[in-house]
């Protein structure tokens, strides 16, 4: 067997988002994509990473995930869905702090990793508006509107020498 045969169609579209670069349309529950909603697709999926105290966070982990998942695809479009990556973090009580002293109530924090290479776009700001306030949207969907002014959403790039995937680094030529 050929080291192409060995790849699988998921191997292939991994590395597609995490290179930016898109061979193929991905295909979603058995359905052709819509077509392309701008050059944005062009750019490899980042990960959300929401932070809340544990005790808040318990019983709403469904609709976090929906939401969130639904927030990037707002910005990106559909075929994104499949590679949104959310991971949801609880935080014991007594472990959040703020001025020295542990909180009981916080509102969640959003971090949202993605290819430093979005923050050089001519439409990077459009796009961190748009991440900025669906991240918002979906927290305070699940939490409620009174979190929304403490919603903290933070935009990390990451460059892609920075980055693996399967045990190698990957890198922008890939």
């Amino acid at each position: 067997m050929n080291a192409a045969a060995a790849i699988s169609p998921s191997m292939v579209w991994r590395q597609e988002i995490v290179s930016g670069r898109r061979t193929g349309s991905p295909m979603l529950h058995g359905r052709t994509p819509s077509p392309p909603r701008s050059d944005i697709e062009e750019l490899p999926m980042p990960h959300v990473t929401l932070y809340a105290l544990e005790e808040e966070l318990t019983g709403r982990e469904p609709g976090l995930i929906g939401e969130l998942t639904d927030a990037v695809v707002s910005v990106y479009g559909e075929w994104a869905r499949r590679s949104v990556d959310v991971r949801l973090i609880g935080i014991p009580a007594g472990r959040w702090a703020r001025g020295g002293a542990t909180v009981t109530t916080a509102a969640p924090s959003i971090t949202f990793g993605m290819r430093e290479e979005v923050f050089a776009r001519d439409d990077a700001a459009s796009i961190v508006a748009q991440l900025v306030a669906a991240f918002t949207d979906a927290v305070t969907a699940v939490f409620g509107a009174e979190c929304r002014d403490d919603v903290l959403v933070e935009l990390v790039g990451q460059p892609t020498s920075r980055s693996g995937l399967g045990g190698k680094v990957i890198s922008a030529g890939d």
